[in-house]
């Protein structure tokens, strides 16, 4: 699908495979994802652009490139998306960081939001949006959503795995957010969730039913 990038490195895909596995502990399955988050934190990057500066060694003065342009924000779903975001955040700790808050009701599928608090240049910023899940895509769609209306420009999307239906509408929603996500599964259940997947990844993350 257009503008979508699957990364397919094997440290990315073992590690899927063990957060996946349903009888890993919950501080097994936190460190994994933060891990996996530091790992696609790589990809979603890899294009940043770059300017040569001076500067000197012990041995010497040289020119040697170092990012340019905006400066990040990563923009975590709350709950499981925060931990996916530390992984990113020690690899760029001078990024900063927009909560969004929401949830899918579980009947209608509808997202609610509860939170959100953005920095207030964000206009100026390029924005991953992390969560560890795209489903329906009415989550990601609302974070995006309001990310744009608080002013975003840039946007991108990364996740774990994603489901062929949430890829298609979220696509469809906002063409202009290119997404980067470890895995495409086969489908949704009736409740919405991903198949095979992992299941809750909020719950698993921290313990909670």
């Amino acid at each position: 699908m257009q503008g979508v990038t699957i990364v397919d490195h094997p440290l990315v895909q073992h590690k899927l495979t063990l957060i996946r596995a349903r009888n890993i502990s919950t501080k097994s399955f936190r460190e994994l994802l933060k891990e996996i988050g530091m790992l696609l934190c790589y990809e979603v990057t890899r294009d940043l652009p770059l300017q040569d500066v001076e500067i000197e060694t012990p041995m010497a003065r040289m020119m040697s490139p170092r990012i340019a342009g905006k400066k990040l924000v990563f923009a975590p779903i709350l709950r499981a998306g925060m931990t996916f975001a530390e992984g990113m955040l020690d690899l760029v700790p001078a990024a900063r960081v927009a909560h969004i808050g929401l949830y899918r009701e579980p009947e209608t599928f509808v997202a609610v939001e509860y939170f959100f608090k953005a920095p207030s240049d964000i206009h100026d910023r390029l924005v991953i949006v992390v969560s560890p899940v795209i489903a329906t895509a009415n989550t990601a769609s609302a974070a995006v959503v309001r990310l744009k209306e608080r002013g975003a420009k840039e946007i991108r999307f990364v996740c774990l795995i994603a489901a062929p239906e949430g890829l298609e509408r979220l696509r469809g929603l906002h063409p202009d957010v290119p997404i980067w996500t470890a895995a495409v599964d086969d489908s949704l259940d009736a409740s919405g969730f991903i198949l095979p997947g992992l299941g809750d990844a909020g719950d698993r993350a921290y313990g909670t039913k």
